[in-house]
């Protein structure tokens, strides 16, 4: 399908990657393809309400988010149910969804798909109302998420460094886990909702997760002696967390979380109040996302 008329939201400080020339960029692309093209730069006030609106005023072909999967999630919110497909530009510190779906991490290579792409609907989840296309969790990794969003710093350097001194002190919470097909209860490391497969940092939690079931996991991380953490971070960098005794994961289409312990929550990166009960429901194949022409396997 040609896009004639494309949104492109962009992110200025996601990533810390310098952004100056790239909207002369995008604009010399779209006008060798006879396509227009709108902006609108994100403030961090009232985003959401401020894109709404351009998407009411205006019939977009497509929406592309330029930034991280902060921006991705702002934009696939307000697309979700709707015929108007997300393209991705990844220029975020991880790029976790953009990963997931095999769009280039080269600026170059990503505004070819303005001209030439495939269309494929995913599944989203509502996460206690919020919609979430990627992974969310709760404990270890939620509260890096969270120290790495209230520091100056950006990048898997900085990312690195909090896990690490976290990691020194952070003891396993308990949960309480209730699904469509089976239960658990008891403490864990992390508990990962996850609609995809890996972080942002390249960290794959769901190795086998596939974007367009109608299903999800929760991946469960149980505590673990500290002499098997470099063996779990080598699991998770290898596709293998599967493998590993101190994992388990819980496939199903709706699950009820009890935090029972008040801890740290974030969906798709962005970390949001802690909440004691977390409903979490699938929405089957209600997202268009534009990809290369060559489908990833799990697609």
């Amino acid at each position: 399908m040609k896009h004639t008329h494309i949104l492109f939201v962009l992110n200025p400080i996601s990533g810390d990657v310098e952004k100056d020339d790239l909207e002369i960029d995008i604009r010399t692309t779209c006008e060798e393809h006879g396509v227009k093209c709108d902006f609108f730069t994100t403030t961090g006030e009232e985003d959401e309400l401020r894109i709404k609106e351009l998407l009411t005023g205006q019939q977009y072909n497509a929406v592309y988010a330029i930034g991280g999967d902060g921006t991705v999630s702002i934009v696939a919110s307000l697309l979700i149910g709707t015929q108007t497909p997300l393209g991705i530009i990844p220029l975020g510190s991880g790029n976790g969804l953009a990963k997931d779906l095999n769009i280039p991490q080269d600026t170059e290579e990503a505004l070819h798909l303005i001209r030439e792409h495939a269309v494929r609907n995913i599944d989203t989840l509502t996460v206690n109302g919020h919609p979430s296309i990627h992974l969310s969790d709760l404990g270890f990794n939620a509260l890096v998420v969270k120290k790495f969003c209230e520091g100056d710093t950006r990048g898997p350097g900085a990312y690195a460094w909090i896990a690490m001194q976290e990691y020194l002190s952070y003891e396993p919470k308990q949960y309480r886990i209730e699904t469509d097909t089976e239960n658990f209860e008891g403490p864990a490391f992390m508990v990962t909702i996850a609609n995809a497969n890996a972080f942002g940092s390249n960290a794959t939690i769901n190795p086998n997760g596939i974007l367009n079931d109608g299903r999800f996991e929760i991946c469960l991380i149980e505590p673990f002696p500290k002499a098997a953490a470099l063996g779990i971070l080598y699991q998770l960098y290898t596709d293998s967390i599967d493998t590993s005794v101190y994992t388990r994961k819980i496939t199903c289409t709706r699950a009820t979380i009890y935090n029972l312990e008040h801890e740290v929550l974030h969906i798709d990166g962005e970390p949001v109040p802690t909440e004691d009960v977390i409903k979490v429901q699938i929405l089957p194949k209600s997202l268009k996302v534009i990809l290369p022409k060559e489908l990833p396997e799990k697609l």
